[in-house]
């Protein structure tokens, strides 16, 4: 047995295989090999196809015409060289391949990697191109969402002259939108600077509270408020700029002014308290309770019904002297007209010097004798909430 080149398809073989498993063409008993250049063929070819020696004259010249060698007997039995002067110059059998067949599957296996080749190639230029097209949505959309997010003008407005032609439509309208926004709203803002009114800077900064301008309307806000403070000079205005600016730019002179105030203008509280004193000091005469009364006073009174230097027991003795023995009641009550001077004698301290009038209800046991009497009372009351002066002139009617 011998491995020849099927002569249709040039693929190895065996001699004695029936057919080629290739091509399927028929191979055993059906082919030769030329003795000349060792070429296989079939037989049934009048010449060898390389070297064009005729197939009848091999046979004549090697064995009888009824004895024609099979390819494996021309296989196994060497054949003897031609004499050099009879044999044409030819090519080894591996070097040409004289077979059609042969030499056609190289280059349809060629064809077969350039086509292969150029699909791969256009499937890597389609990765690519989507890729591509991929990153420049990614980098438009995250330029959309910063833009819709600005309140620049000049933002969307680059925006729009990068992407305009490779946006999406509602993109592209979204941003036109805004930026329109923008621009109304920037004519509003002058159209506030030009006002200058409070009104103006509070109701645009309700309609637009996440305007770029919020912190210079909270200045003019800060100042507005501050010049209006200084204007009434009162402690409840300058306790309203501080409850709405508890940052703002004046809140250390605020309190100090406050403070200011305080030591000239008599509070509503301290009113209050001036009048709970002097309340309580007639009721305790009312009511002849001694204790409650000299808890009204300081131990020493500058001045007490015209004695200076007076203390709690002559304080005591008046509310006796009044009582006679056929005065079965008596009543003080309090016109509220006081008119009240407040003078700082200390840190944060204030000393009063308030004036009243008062009206004096006397029963008696002879009811004929009951009185109605007024007075004009001076007082000072010091910082401890205590009278430390007491003077009353009756008023004649």
């Amino acid at each position: 047995m011998a491995i020849i080149k099927c002569p249709e398809c040039g693929h190895q073989i065996s001699n004695k295989a029936p057919v080629c498993p290739n091509c399927g063409v028929e191979i055993a008993g059906k082919v030769t090999q030329c003795p000349n250049c060792g070429e296989i063929y079939f037989r049934n070819e009048d010449s060898c196809p390389n070297c064009h020696r005729p197939t009848t004259a091999r046979r004549q010249e090697t064995q009888p015409a009824e004895a024609v060698p099979t390819v494996a007997e021309v296989s196994s039995s060497p054949t003897p060289p031609p004499p050099p002067t009879s044999r044409p110059a030819c090519r080894p059998a591996t070097d040409e391949a004289p077979n059609h067949t042969t030499d056609n599957t190289p280059k349809k296996k060629s064809h077969a990697a350039l086509i292969a080749a150029f699909i791969i190639a256009l499937a890597i230029c389609g990765v690519c191109f989507y890729f591509y097209n991929q990153a420049k949505d990614n980098k438009e959309r995250e330029a959309y969402e910063y833009a819709m997010t600005s309140n620049d003008p000049m933002v969307l407005q680059s925006y729009l002259d990068t992407y305009r032609a490779d946006a999406p439509e509602e993109h592209i309208d979204s941003i036109q939108s805004h930026l329109a926004m923008l621009r109304q709203q920037d004519q509003e803002w002058t159209n506030v600077l030009v006002s200058g009114s409070k009104a103006a800077l509070e109701d645009y900064l309700a309609k637009h509270p996440d305007t770029p301008h919020r912190g210079e309307i909270n200045n003019k806000l800060d100042s507005l408020d501050w010049v209006d403070a200084q204007r009434q000079n009162t402690v409840d205005a300058y306790q309203e700029y501080l409850n709405s600016h508890p940052e703002g730019a004046h809140i250390d002179e605020a309190a100090e002014n406050i403070k200011k105030v305080k030591s000239k203008e008599v509070q509503p509280e301290e009113r209050a308290r001036l009048n709970d004193l002097f309340r309580k000091f007639f009721q305790s005469i009312n009511s002849r309770n001694e204790d409650r009364l000299t808890d009204q006073v300081e131990d020493v009174l500058a001045s007490f019904l015209g004695k200076d230097g007076a203390t709690k027991s002559d304080v005591i003795s008046f509310m006796h002297k009044i009582y006679k023995e056929d005065v079965t009641n008596m009543n003080w009550h309090l016109a509220n007209d006081y008119t009240i001077q407040k003078r700082e004698v200390g840190e944060d301290e204030y000393e009063y010097q308030v004036q009243f009038s008062a009206k004096q209800d006397v029963e008696y046991s002879d009811a004929s004798k009951n009185s109605e009497t007024r007075y004009k009372i001076t007082a000072t009351v010091s910082p401890q909430m205590k009278i430390s002066s007491f003077n009353m002139v009756k008023i004649v009617e």
